[in-house]
């Protein structure tokens, strides 16, 4: 098959191409580039197919991982030139035309699953190497034992012909021979290893056993031991080995030599330490990740008695402003730069920076006293956050807001609570504006527990009915006849108890439950108002009062779904009055009054609800569409002292004729005292509401209050 330059598989051999030309030179093969290029070319297909999968496998990534070790590519640089290879060229050759972003975080984990299958598969190649090595010591060992009581000609044969180092002392430490695999591993002459003594050879990173396992064997207590151990090289490089030493003795069964054999895992263990740092380290920046942020977090919770630790989290403001603007090439330039700049905040002994991912990051400090070194820490990250930084030609201004949690080690708190606290920290930094820090508050903090907790049980408890509605009565100031209710939404909380709107109200708008909660208590209302009118016709036309949110004002569906309530529950539209709030209409264009005024044309009343608290000029007034004003109750305290505030009167005085020339309608909330409701009377206002009259309650409280009011 000749593939089309253009086409898929063109694009693939070009691929595979790349990446033969990359690996070859650091590849242990007998084969030519182009041969290799062959061999390659099948898993380049493999790459491409998981790439542009339905779902991801993670298989195929580490088979093809696997496959490179098959092909001879075992040394590291193979790996990581492989990995370099498919981040710059797999998306742009064999993505087509999908979603870049996409592409891209499925190459990474690709990737990710290489170097899994390859750090697997290489480990069970070194583990069957290390099986036929281990072997052919034991024959060795035989062999030389016998050799050094038999024939001497024997033992030089395999002395010398060894694969593995082998190296023969006396019992005081003594190096006696050595064959050249040694020499080779540790690349001196013979004459800088004879002669030397064992006692020398030791290394800053031996495990403390190994002096105690060394004086039993040549005591004669051992006859051999095992261990992994560090050397240096004359160059003063470091060479790890395998090394096993084991007790010779004489024909009497006297001690009579050690015998060291060695396997070089220095390669090896260079790429165990280097997919570790891939494993703990964030590919974008180069710091710790959320892996070893979480190992040190818990090393530092567990310290003595002693210690505390100090922990900022930090969460960049408006990044995903610049991300969205500029692209992700800009942001992710901005993340290194901040990465950058935090690294350089956090170079104290017991102190650490991390990206936990995204906009994220951590800064760790630990030590006995870390209550004002964390508040140091803190204004440090403020202060390098100020300078600007400069991509492709434009100044961006960047900052932060941080959590602080401080306390002391050996605590119950677990890493992931500690970090929750932070993070919830951090969000209270943020709603309070940003561009600063706020240290944590185990109260901030269950109360911020508590409102994600409410939040996230708000849908399951609408359609489980956990909402009911109270009413409050609405009173006529001229004769005290009751002439509707407000309708007011309550929680019944499974853990919490009733909850009244102003626990959840805010949570319902801030994740759009708002319409559809909105929608039933609407219904729920209106229905009221039905049987109202119907069981207590004597008592005048009774109107229902719903409050509306401003979400529910931009809702499309506004107009429709009020028409289709009143419809369905066979009620006349002068029997709802629709509250909306001040601050809701400050500055309101006509598209937003467009559905009140539809609603007003078809006969239902609209209050501007907590009138005199916003900033609205009282000449907008004639632009609403609105036929009653609720006084907010701030204005009526002072009536409960007498005498009232007399500047209190006369704005009360002037609102109220401003109103009635307006033809509007004014009802005042908040009367608790019968003096109140007779100023009020006096003033002018049309009906009140408040603990006065009644509190808010079932709908039978309303049915008795109305009843009396029709019996006299």
């Amino acid at each position: 098959m000749i593939a089309e330059p253009d086409g898929p598989e063109g694009r693939i051999r070009r691929f595979a191409t790349i990446w033969s030309r990359a690996v070859f030179p650091v590849t242990v093969t007998s084969l030519t580039r182009p041969e290799f290029e062959t061999q390659l070319l099948p898993l380049a297909r493999r790459l491409s197919e998981a790439l542009r999968a339905r779902t991801f496998d993670a298989a195929e990534g580490k088979a093809v991982g696997a496959e490179l070790v098959s092909a001879h590519c075992t040394d590291p640089e193979a790996l990581s030139r492989t990995l370099d290879c498919v981040d710059a060229y797999l998306v742009l050759y064999c993505g087509e035309d999908g979603p870049q972003e996409d592409l891209r975080a499925r190459s990474a984990r690709l990737q990710h699953a290489m170097a899994a299958g390859f750090a697997k598969a290489l480990r069970a190649r070194t583990l069957a190497e290390q099986e036929a090595i281990a072997q052919a010591a034991l024959r060795a060992q035989g062999v030389v034992a016998q050799a050094l009581h038999a024939s001497e000609a024997r033992f030089r044969a395999v002395f010398e012909g060894a694969a593995i180092g082998i190296g023969i002392a006396d019992l005081d430490g003594n190096v006696l021979e050595v064959n050249d695999a040694l020499l080779r591993m540790f690349g001196g002459s013979e004459q800088n290893l004879r002669g030397r003594n064992v006692c020398d050879w030791t290394h800053a990173e031996d495990a403390p056993q190994v002096r105690r396992l060394y004086q039993e064997l040549v005591r004669g207590e051992r006859e051999h031991y095992h261990v992994e151990k560090a050397f240096y090289r004359p160059d003063g490089t470091a060479l790890w080995t395998n090394l096993t030493v084991s007790l010779l003795r004489d024909p009497e069964g006297r001690p009579q030599y050690q015998l060291a054999l060695m396997e070089d895992t220095t390669e090896r263990r260079l790429l165990n330490l280097r997919l570790r740092y891939e494993a703990t380290h964030d590919a974008l920046t180069g710091l710790p990740n959320r892996t070893l942020f979480f190992e040190r977090l818990e090393k530092a919770l567990n310290a003595g008695p002693d210690q505390r630790f100090g922990l900022c989290y930090l969460d960049l403001d408006g990044f995903k402003t610049i991300n969205d603007s500029l692209g992700h090439a800009a942001g992710d330039r901005l993340l290194v730069e901040v990465a950058d700049r935090l690294q350089s905040c956090a170079t104290a002994p017991g102190e650490m920076v991390a990206r936990l991912g995204g906009d994220e990051f951590v800064a760790l400090t630990t030590g006995p006293d870390t209550r004002h070194e964390v508040d140091e820490l803190a204004a440090r990250i403020m202060n390098v956050l100020l300078a600007p930084v400069r991509i492709d030609g434009r100044e961006l201004t960047v900052r932060g807001s941080i959590g602080i949690v401080e306390g002391p080690a050996g605590g119950q708190r677990s890493p992931a609570e500690v970090l929750r606290s932070a993070d919830i920290t951090m969000y209270r930094a943020k709603s309070a504006g940003g561009n600063r820090f706020e240290l944590a508050d185990p109260e901030a903090d269950a109360r911020a527990i508590t409102r994600h907790g409410l939040t996230t049980a708000l849908p399951a408890a609408l359609e489980r009915g956990e909402f009911f509605i109270e009413y409050q009565p609405l009173v006529h100031l001229g004769d005290g006849g009751v002439r509707g209710a407000e309708a007011l939404v309550r929680w019944l909380h499974p853990q919490h108890g009733v909850l009244g709107p102003d626990r959840f109200i805010p949570l319902a708008e801030a994740t759009g439950l708002i319409v559809p909660l909105g929608r039933w208590v609407l219904e729920q209302s209106v229905r009221q108002a039905r049987e109202w009118r119907e069981r207590y016709a004597d008592a005048g036309p009774l109107r229902i009062n719903v409050n509306l949110s401003p979400c529910q004002l931009n809702h499309p569906g506004l107009v429709q779904d009020t028409v289709d309530i009143l419809e369905a529950a066979g009620v006349t539209p002068d029997a709802l009055c629709l509250e909306v709030t001040e601050s809701a209409l400050i500055g309101a264009d006509d598209d937003l009054l467009k559905p009140l005024r539809r609603l007003a044309e078809m006969g239902v009343d609209i209050a501007l609800d907590d009138f005199g608290t916003g900033y609205s000029n009282l000449a907008n007034l004639r632009r609403l569409p609105v036929s009653v004003l609720k006084l907010d109750r701030s204005f009526t305290q002072s009536m409960q002292r007498f005498p009232a505030d007399p500047v209190d009167l006369k704005i009360v005085e002037g609102i109220v004729s401003l109103a009635h020339s307006l033809d509007l309608a004014v009802t005042v909330e908040g009367v608790e005292t019968g003096a109140q409701a007779e100023q009020l009377r006096i003033l002018g206002c049309d009906t009140a509401q408040g603990w006065y009259y009644a509190r808010p309650g079932p709908p039978d409280r309303l049915h008795e209050l109305a009843l009396a009011d029709a019996t006299g």
